[in-house]
């Protein structure tokens, strides 16, 4: 082997640290015994050289080597005590990465040699292999700094506020793969997702983040791998500083920064989807590759008094050690490296219930939750929670601290039983569709802290969820036993695709319901990569290890008019959101008065009556059907007189429902209707003149299951001349306004008998029966 010049070195920072004279490498390991550094040749195949690192600082085994230089492909080996019933695993025999490593050359090749322990043995994990290793591992690279962010030539940073963030989760590989205008040698790449026709669809959108599946270096199960399959999702990380190599194309390492910067320009932040939970050593029968070889007891959370078991908080097999002043310095480290490096603009954290647990279980005053919101960089990130794990108690939605962002579940799920007509609902989904107070309201956070979804990577694609009632995963070689059986999904008569031209469009609906719902609710929006164009996995509700068509974004749009009808219905409910403040507020609902409005509040909830609903109603369990008027002025805020009705029907039959007085406006112009699909307009002016309009206190037709939206746009009606929210005032300025228009338009009809008919409608009681009215501006 090759002779190195070897100096002491310095303990920080960890990693292989490129300093321009020569390379300097630090690893932590409290209990290792001993720990060399083995260099490979550029094939990753051929050992070159083991160098003791003799320095140990503070935990720290350190050396640098003044002849090394960028590009160094490396490893380590950890020698230590082999006793796994008292949870030490160190076995010099297995090469290790660095957690530390900035680039990853090679890939892991399943083989009994990457196990600690022989796996012929009856002794299991308790017995010793003493086969090497490293020809069945990949290595770290030695590299350079990224660039600064400060680079004047770098696009700066988009800053999205969150009360305008619109959030789109999508696989880095899967939204390119089938996309026909991206060049076939970037499809699958960080190019490819960076590319010219993807910024155009996402722009055209209005998304203004990309939430990235896992890009971390991940290992494919054994047991997938058996079957042909691979993991496609990537929740089974092995490093965690550099970008998964099969994303790369021909620009190499460099690849993930670019596309970085392209996203900003294009005005779109990147969110990545960061596993800090456990690692793909897995189980105590497990393969050593890292962490486990480095310092197994430092590392992860073992069981108390039986340190050969891993506590599984995470049902991957093991659960990282985040309380560990190492770990947990090791995670923030490579949150402020994907930031300050790599140029992200924020992180969902995957089951971040197990970052947050004490061993009483999960606490928000957690050293890690205080050490992301104290750090000057981390805690200008946009921060989110899945807000739950596998353990015991592992359910904490609404209970981060200020700061963060949470999935909100109890949105997804209120909102699919909502629509597909389940009972008792109407009060829980009022609550979530104006930002989940009861959850999120404490501690000064707003709506903007509920993070809305009703489909993610997890679960039914939006047209499986209204195509199938059961799951149907077949294809994931587990006898249909994987995945959720809680869909709260409905296959609207028939299960799967069908030719019933009925069945496709009460479908259709469904889907636009639930959209709708979603784009215009309080909180922040999150999209599925696909969903605004109909995607389907045929019914596959954990499509984790499907690399191929089942999971890639279809852009072909198989159903042409009902898939377009599709994405132009999303692009026009995303128009909204942006041109309507009173759909993204920055403060919670509180259903008082506000005094500009004259006795109106912010928020009022409607029967079919067109009154406001009583607790009788609140409670019945049967109401399916109900409305509510938003006010966009605020006490605050006199400038934004724009005034909407939403009335939902979740019902199978029709509904005649009365629109309110006109104390809440005179004149409500139809925005879109569900179940009429050339109702919603874009926002010209051409489309505004020819909208139809409706008459206060006079009958909408509610078809079946659909979402209506009124607009109001003109000045208040002046209750200075009648009583205040007074029925029969409103009934009187309805019928003059009816004959008014019929003085206009009826032949012979003279001024007495308009005023004759007049004072007899000042005195009749309005009538309550299906005749609505139509106008045209």
């Amino acid at each position: 082997m090759a002779q190195w010049t070897v100096w002491p070195g310095v303990p920080y920072p960890l990693g292989a640290t490129w300093d321009g004279y020569g390379v300097n490498f630090a690893l932590f390991s409290a209990g290792a015994e001993r720990v060399e550094l083995c260099l490979f040749d550029s094939s990753g195949q051929h050992e070159q050289a083991r160098i003791p690192l003799s320095e140990y600082t503070d935990q720290i085994w350190h050396a640098c080597l003044p002849e090394c230089r960028p590009g160094q492909l490396y490893g380590y080996r950890v020698y230590g005590p082999y006793e796994p019933a008292n949870g030490r695993r160190f076995n010099g025999n297995k090469l290790l990465i660095d957690p530390y490593a900035r680039a990853i050359a090679g890939r892991i090749h399943w083989h009994d040699a990457l196990f600690g322990y022989r796996t012929d043995s009856l002794h299991k994990d308790l017995s010793f292999d003493r086969r090497d290793s490293a020809r069945y591992m990949a290595k770290g690279v030695v590299t350079t700094s990224g660039p600064s962010p400060c680079d004047e030539n770098l696009p700066q940073r988009p800053h999205t506020p969150w009360s305008q963030t619109v959030l789109y989760e999508a696989h880095v590989a899967g939204l390119s793969r089938r996309h026909p205008h991206v060049p076939a040698s970037q499809r699958g790449t960080y190019a490819g997702l960076a590319s010219e026709p993807i910024l155009r669809h996402l722009q055209s959108l209005g998304v203004t983040a990309i939430e990235l599946l896992p890009v971390f270096p991940f290992l494919d199960e054994q047991h997938l791998v058996q079957k042909g399959l691979t993991n496609y999702w990537g929740y089974n990380p092995f490093a965690f500083f550099t970008p998964h190599s099969a994303y790369m194309g021909e620009t190499g390492g460099a690849e993930f920064q670019l596309m970085v910067h392209r996203f900003h320009e294009a005005g779109i932040e990147v969110i990545l989807d960061v596993v800090f939970n456990h690692t793909a050593e897995g189980s105590h029968l497990g393969p050593t590759l890292s962490l486990r070889g480095i310092d197994n007891l430092s590392y992860y959370l073992t069981v108390p008094g039986n340190a050969r078991y891993y506590m599984d908080h995470t049902g991957c097999g093991n659960t990282l050690n985040i309380p560990h002043p190492r770990v947990m310095q090791m995670v923030t480290d490579c949150l402020r490296y994907w930031m300050t490096e790599m140029g992200v603009d924020g992180f969902r954290f995957d089951l971040a219930l197990s970052l947050a647990r004490l061993p009483n279980g999960y606490h928000p005053g957690c050293p890690f939750l205080s050490a992301i919101g104290q750090d000057p960089i981390l805690s200008r990130a946009k921060l989110i929670a899945e807000p739950w794990d596998l353990g015991l108690g592992g359910y904490h939605v609404g209970r981060f601290p200020p700061g963060w962002a949470e999935w909100n579940d109890r949105f997804r799920d209120t909102v699919r039983g909502f629509w597909r007509g389940d009972y008792g609902l109407v009060s829980d989904f009022a609550t979530r569709v104006t930002g989940s107070s009861d959850l999120f309201k404490h501690d000064g956070r707003r709506p903007q802290a509920s993070i809305n979804f009703i489909t993610a990577h997890d679960g039914f694609a939006l047209h499986d969820l209204v195509s199938y009632t059961v799951k149907h995963n077949e294809a994931n070689g587990e006898d249909n036993h994987d995945g959720t059986d809680h869909n709260i999904s409905w296959n609207c008569g028939v299960e799967g695709e069908t030719a019933d031209q009925r069945v496709n469009a009460l479908r259709q609906r469904q889907k636009k319901n639930m959209l709708a719902t979603l784009l215009l609710s309080q909180g922040v929006p999150m999209l599925v990569a696909g969903d605004e164009m109909g995607r389907t996995q045929h019914g596959n509700n954990n499509a984790y290890c499907q690399d191929n068509t089942v999971s890639w974004v279809d852009w072909s749009m198989s159903r042409a008019e009902e898939d377009r009808a599709l994405l132009d219905f999303t692009r026009m409910l995303l128009s909204l959101r942006r041109r309507y403040a009173v759909f993204r507020r920055t403060t919670f609902f509180t259903g008082a008065v506000v005094p500009p409005l004259g006795g109106l509040k912010d928020v009022t909830w409607l029967s079919v009556s067109g009154c406001e609903m009583q607790a009788e109603e609140w409670r019945a369990p049967f109401i399916r059907c109900f409305g509510f008027h938003l006010n966009s002025m605020t006490d605050t805020d006199h400038t934004d007189h724009e005034r909407f009705i939403i009335l939902l029907n979740a019902h199978d039959g029709p509904v005649d429902f009365f629109l309110p007085a006109v104390a809440y406006g005179q004149r409500w112009t139809r925005v879109f209707d569900t179940a009429r699909p050339d109702s919603h307009r874009p926002d010209s002016q051409e489309s505004q003149e020819s909208a139809e309009t409706f008459l206060a206190s006079t009958v909408y037709p509610l078809e079946p299951r659909s979402f209506v939206l009124l607009l109001c746009e003109q000045p208040l009606y002046d209750q200075t001349q009648s009583e205040n929210n007074s029925h029969h005032n409103s009934h009187h300025l309805v019928c003059k306004t009816v004959l008014n228009r019929s003085r206009q338009h009826i032949p012979g009809y003279s001024r007495q008998q308009h005023k004759k008919i007049l004072r007899k409608s000042r005195t009749q009681q309005p009538r309550r029966e299906r005749s609505w009215i139509k106008v045209k501006h």
